[in-house]
């Protein structure tokens, strides 16, 4: 069994537990007045999870100082980073962050795609050899400036930003790269402590639907970036595509090299996504390009009972689903 299977299988278990094994069993609960129970249910379960990593990070953080972490479109990374963070911070670890974002390669230097277009997600975007050279000198006890790339001028700038890893320091880093070996090849491996995270679904609706996990993380960035970026649903979709082929190309080959995963899924997610995908998706026209795949998604929200506003109002302002919908504080 691969750890992606043992980690959904652990979902899938967890939920039998609880007597929600499918969707007409949760459709039933949440008309039976029980959402603001689930929705706390699955908070306190997703802690322990955060405090369980943190657990794994402490007790190997005295070789493996460096934390990676990555996962697909909208499995909450940045949420979860940074409760795991907050976890960490519980057992006396100070967890300090260098953006991978930072180490793009100057912009004349970024590989072009097959069309001549630059390819950002390309390994060879990324300034390996400072990137490599900087963690060995953090990991040797060195000071190191940081830099941060300016994405207008397309090169990397430095104002002083120093950062060494003092004692009980720990070093936390994501990006689309960071389960490949390939982006740490001169670091110690056993170094690295390495985090994969994804939305991984059980329920029977998610197994008798096409593309279930990933159609649930398309509706979180419907509706996250209708809100934050101004993107209407039809732009979203329209570029999905993009996303999972640099999705299927930099990132799940090297799933399985992680040394944990963690389900972003929660079990009242697709009930709170319903109410605000729902009246987003019905505005896209028939005329439209994304109207099939608008229709697909709404088919699939058709099967599941919508949290009222009174119960998304309970949802905590740490919790991950508040990365999509507002409200989030950590």
């Amino acid at each position: 069994m691969t750890k992606r299977e043992a980690t959904r299988q652990e979902y899938s278990d967890w939920c039998t537990a609880i007597g929600i094994d499918c969707i007409d069993k949760l459709n039933q609960a949440l008309n039976d007045g029980r959402g603001v129970e689930f929705i706390n249910l699955c908070e306190a379960r997703q802690e322990r999870k955060y405090a369980a990593l943190a657990d794994e990070i402490y007790w190997n953080s005295k070789k493996a100082r460096i934390v990676m972490m990555a996962g697909p479109s909208s499995s909450g990374k940045t949420s979860s980073s940074l409760r795991i963070a907050q976890q960490c911070r519980v057992l006396g670890l100070n967890p300090k962050v260098i953006e991978l974002d930072n180490y793009f390669v100057d912009r004349e230097f970024t590989p072009k795609d097959e069309k001549g277009e630059y390819d950002f997600e390309a390994l060879e975007a990324m300034d390996m050899k400072l990137l490599n050279d900087h963690l060995n000198a953090l990991l040797n006890g060195e000071e190191i400036e940081v830099p941060k790339f300016n994405f207008v001028e397309g090169r990397k700038e430095y104002n002083g930003n120093m950062l060494r890893l003092e004692k009980n320091d720990i070093l936390m880093m994501e990006g689309i790269h960071a389960l490949n070996p390939a982006l740490t090849y001169a670091v110690d491996q056993t170094k690295i402590f390495r985090i994969y995270i994804s939305a991984m679904s059980a329920l029977d609706i998610e197994e008798d639907q096409h593309g279930s996990t990933t159609d649930k993380r398309l509706l979180r960035r419907i509706v996250r970036d209708n809100r934050t970026r101004g993107h209407n649903p039809e732009a979203t979709i329209l570029r999905w595509p993009s996303v999972r082929k640099g999705e299927i190309k930099n990132i799940f080959p090297f799933e399985e090299n992680a040394d944990a995963m963690f389900n972003s899924s929660m079990l009242y997610d697709l009930p709170m996504l319903k109410y605000y995908a729902e009246p987003l998706l019905y505005e896209i026209k028939e005329t439209s390009p994304a109207y099939e795949k608008a229709q697909s998604l709404l088919s699939m929200l058709n099967r599941v009972v919508a949290l009222k506003p009174a119960e998304i109002a309970t949802i905590p302002p740490t919790s991950i689903m508040r990365e999509f919908i507002g409200g989030q504080k950590l």
